[in-house]
């Protein structure tokens, strides 16, 4: 089974990683950085194709393509001790994001843009009810999608366990947690972040070594999943400088 990326970033970025690529296609006559592609495709061997805007947007199904459209192999999960080993060869203590139940491929994506920015280790999903790494996905991460670790686990509240049995501490996102700036994220840290509109589960939470929250001063009483991980993580980055 494969799955296509869509827009010059993702694809260029694709082509930089070890994403198996089985074939581009570029739109008839498209200029700039579609040249750098093209050649990357010719140089790595990879079947290059043209046509006409009008497929390409069939293809792309309204997606914004941008001229560039590449078929690649299915994503690859990887598992959590792979995340533990990235942690441990760049010689840093473990920085994991968990996502309860998100559904929103764009809120996905986000994170993941975010999370590869902020030096995360890794992303633990669910397998079920929960969305996965897609087209939708890998294009609104800018390419990300193709140097962050996400690791699909069967139960989140058993991998909680595992985690705090290997010295990680587990905090859950919830607005009846204390203040996120008042914890301590210099140590082994995995944050977790709920789905939108459902938050974190009650059981995850209880899981959870702490709760934390971030304070609303406006009518709306919660963030978007994805700005919520952002503003969590960047204050990780903050404290361990």
């Amino acid at each position: 089974m494969s799955e296509k990326i869509i827009g010059r970033n993702a694809v260029l970025e694709a082509l930089k990683s070890n994403r198996e690529i089985e074939k581009i296609t570029i739109a008839k006559g498209a200029e700039g950085s579609v040249r750098q592609i093209a050649a990357k495709a010719k140089e790595k061997k990879i079947p290059l194709y043209y046509s006409d805007k009008n497929r390409m947007d069939k293809a792309a199904a309204g997606g914004v393509h941008q001229g560039v459209i590449a078929v690649v192999s299915d994503y690859r999960y990887c598992t959590v001790d792979d995340i533990l080993d990235r942690a441990a060869q760049r010689g840093e203590k473990p920085f994991i994001i968990i996502l309860d139940g998100l559904e929103d491929p764009h809120n996905l994506g986000a994170i993941m843009r975010t999370a590869e920015c902020a030096g995360v280790h890794g992303i633990i999903i669910p397998k079920r009810r929960s969305v996965s790494v897609t087209e939708t996905v890998a294009k609104t991460s800018a390419g990300a999608v193709e140097y962050m670790l996400c690791a699909k686990v069967t139960n989140i509240s058993h991998e909680i366990d595992k985690l705090k049995k290997k010295g990680i501490w587990v905090g859950a996102c919830d607005m009846e947690g204390q203040l996120y700036y008042g914890q301590d994220f210099t140590q082994a840290t995995a944050l977790v972040v709920g789905g939108e509109g459902t938050g974190v589960s009650r059981l995850v939470r209880q899981k959870c070594d702490f709760v934390i929250s971030i304070p609303m001063k406006g009518s709306i009483t919660s963030l978007n999943a994805s700005n919520a991980a952002s503003v969590l993580m960047y204050e990780v980055v903050r404290q361990r400088v």
